[in-house]
């Protein structure tokens, strides 16, 4: 009798929700642009490459309505042999690495085009891979490019080049010099004009106080290894700037941190005061108060990092009334509750961003001084 009561007070204890536990988010679309589908870099830190390729295809998909599937591993594979030259020029003082930014991908474009996904190699072409992997292909390429900026040799022979295509190809698959798209032959340079698009009018902005306001300057962080530089203007501007945009039908490709205790595998950003009231309260965690002193500071003292880039596409509320950015990932559907798409507060964004990046015509008319 004991045993049965004892279970009895068990099963009650299962089925009454914890008081502590925190309550879900709800959320009500404020405003929404055009997407691509959601996709998935597996095991490969480009989410540089993904995020800005999303980010053109939606830049494609407003002026035309016209859907494409851009090929990030094209992308992936012409930007590491640019970077590898450049470590090499500089005899490995620089940064050599499988990051890198959204300036990386318009830089591609405008030196080498770009081509659809149908018409690269399948990816996950290894055996047993069915998406990226980069474990061994990073493991090589790395070193070998490491080897060849510190070389000791008094003259380089243009063999280099070769064995870093043979690596690139091996594992990204062979990027192709001409291939038929809907009828129609194109190279990937062509193929990038006929996208509709003007590679001049995108711009990258920032707000930071170690450099002066409405003026250029390149960013200290290490997966930017491109010297490209981002329009500096204050917190609240680069706020407005992103609102704007996004109320104009623009979408925003975003670099920042995400290694903040408020950012969660589940789909939520936000600022949280502090990691306990988090760990209990969820989304209804109450937020820093951010200002643009903080931001520096947590820049200057490596609190905020870039690591990783993804693209801003609405804003929405939850049913406290908390203001969200809806952003686009590309870890896939099944990564977190919401099909692949993160909800991340406003104070989360204006807290983390390293940069932002756009069309200069979805920014407000008086940003450029």
């Amino acid at each position: 009798m004991k045993k049965t009561m004892f279970g009895l007070f068990a099963m009650l204890l299962v089925a009454i929700p914890s008081q502590s536990q925190p309550q879900k988010p709800v959320f009500t679309v404020v405003k929404a642009n055009a997407i691509t589908p959601v996709k998935n870099q597996n095991k490969s830190g480009t989410c540089w490459s993904y995020a800005t390729c999303a980010f053109f295809e939606g830049e494609i998909l407003r002026k035309s309505g016209k859907t494409y599937d851009l090929a990030e591993m094209f992308v992936a594979s012409k930007d590491y042999a640019d970077c590898a030259e450049y470590h090499v020029r500089m005899h490995g003082n620089s940064r050599f690495s499988e990051g890198g930014s959204c300036d990386d991908v318009l830089s591609v474009i405008r030196r080498h085009g770009i081509c659809p996904e149908s018409a690269m190699p399948v990816q996950g072409m290894l055996p047993g891979d069915t998406l990226a992997n980069f474990k061994e292909f990073f493991g090589l390429l790395e070193p070998y490019v490491k080897a060849v900026a510190t070389s000791e040799s008094k003259r380089l022979t243009p063999r280099w080049k070769e064995g870093l295509q043979g690596i690139l190809d091996s594992y990204l698959g062979k990027c192709p010099e001409q291939f038929e798209y809907e009828g129609k032959c194109y190279t990937p340079k062509s193929f990038a004009a006929s996208l509709g698009l003007d590679w001049d009018d995108y711009v990258s902005i920032t707000s930071f106080t170690h450099h002066p306001f409405y003026a250029d300057f390149v960013i200290e962080a290490p997966y930017k290894w491109r010297p490209c530089p981002s329009y500096n203007v204050p917190l609240n501007e680069m706020m407005n700037i992103i609102d704007t945009a996004l109320d104009k039908d623009y979408n925003v490709a975003w670099g920042g941190d995400v290694s903040e205790v408020g950012f969660t595998r589940r789909g939520l950003g936000i600022a949280c005061l502090n990691d306990s009231d988090f760990a209990k309260l969820g989304f209804e965690s109450p937020e820093l108060e951010v200002s643009q002193e903080l931001r520096q500071e947590r820049f200057d003292n490596w609190q905020s990092t870039y690591d990783h880039v993804m693209l801003i596409f609405g804003k929405a509320k939850d049913q406290n009334g908390r203001e969200y950015y809806m952003v686009k990932n590309s870890w896939g559907t099944k990564s977190n509750d919401f099909e692949g798409i993160w909800y991340m507060s406003r104070a989360y964004i204006a807290l983390n961003t390293t940069y932002v990046f756009l069309n200069r015509n979805a920014c407000p008319s008086m940003t450029f001084k």
